[in-house]
């Protein structure tokens, strides 16, 4: 199982590099390009960057995942199914988002209203699938102690909830060159850990499945690899951009991985950056509405108070990853301490 899970990850990182020039090129001559709004930081120079960028990793993902998924394929019930499903499910809203704002010319893109009805519907069908799979269920794991809490129908709206929370929250993320593809990489590849340890814990007590968990391994790995091929050409000085495309096919993989895995609490701790990008930016326009007008950050999300602050892209990326893999670490270890 385990060579699978790295086979996945190189063969999603090969994709992304090779596909890379020749999609930046396409959108480029299809004229697919960022457009920049005095509304924040400075990043004129960025003016006309290709968006889109995020293509390449839904190819990787979707080549890692289907040529390395363990042998063993179980139907209806397959865990590779609805990880595919709510990953470019929420990328196909993400990708009429950027649609609009690079063809039509309509910088707000889908209006709030049109935007949200995707997600709710992409969650929900997800999270009612979780409900009713008999792997999944409406009970999730406590970390560290291991013990279940069984949500009962609640389970449904909440998960809905959280899908739609992370999705965002991800596309939140995603404002400086390399961002989210740094701190997913890391965070995916947390997931792969935890799913190699939960493989051997099934192999050597013979509980739990062996077999879900080398499938989500190999969507977790073909994310990693993805990215770190994404970041190839998203580095600072970005040649591309992921756009909703990217950041929202990104944040519905990570979620999914959760759910699938009845551990949505370690979201908490492996999506805490995305997390906080969401959570900055409703504080500070509860906050802005309440004093009438004050604020508690320089700009929100948060990684663009730093910048405000004098911190380079550079520097604000790899402070964020730092406290990813920190975080990630400490969820593997929960993992680890519940068995």
């Amino acid at each position: 199982m385990y060579y699978r899970m790295i086979g996945a990850a190189l063969i999603a990182l090969a994709a992304a590099l090779l596909i890379g020039p020749g999609l930046i090129r396409y959108l480029k001559k299809l004229h697919f390009g960022q457009t920049i709004y005095e509304l924040g930081p400075s990043h004129q120079q960025k003016q006309g960057t290709p968006v889109m960028g995020g293509l390449m990793m839904a190819a990787g993902i979707l080549l890692g995942s289907l040529v390395f998924h363990p042998a063993e394929w179980e139907g209806k019930w397959d865990f590779v199914f609805p990880l595919l499903a709510v990953s470019f499910l929420s990328m196909g809203v993400g990708f009429a988002d950027d649609y609009i704002k690079a063809v039509k010319k309509r910088h707000d893109g889908l209006n709030p209203w049109q935007k949200i009805a995707g997600q709710v519907i992409v969650s929900l069908v997800f999270s009612v699938y979780c409900f009713v799979s008999p792997k999944v269920g409406s009970s999730i794991i406590i970390p560290f102690i291991g013990t279940e809490w069984n949500l009962g129908i609640f389970y449904i709206p909440l998960m809905t909830l959280l899908v739609i929370f992370i999705v965002n929250s991800s596309n939140l993320q995603d404002g400086l060159d390399g961002l989210l593809g740094s701190v997913t990489a890391a965070g995916s590849s947390a997931w792969g850990v935890i799913c190699a340890i939960l493989i051997l814990a099934a192999r050597l007590t013979g509980k739990g499945d062996a077999n879900g968990a080398a499938t989500i391994g190999v969507f977790a790995m073909s994310m990693a690899g993805a990215c770190l091929g994404f970041l190839r050409y998203n580095r600072y000085p970005a040649r591309t951009f992921m756009g909703d495309t990217g950041s929202m096919l990104l944040g519905g993989g990570m979620v999914s991985i959760a759910m699938l895995l009845r551990q949505p609490l370690l979201l908490v701790l492996i999506c805490f950056c995305p997390i906080m990008s969401s959570v900055s930016v409703i504080m500070q326009r509860y906050y802005f509405k309440l004093t009438h007008g004050k604020r508690i950050f320089l700009m929100s999300p948060i990684h663009h108070h730093f910048e405000k602050k004098g911190y380079s892209e550079t520097r604000i990326v790899s402070m964020y990853t730092g406290i990813t893999l920190v975080l990630s670490l400490i969820a593997v270890l929960a993992v680890c301490q519940a068995f």
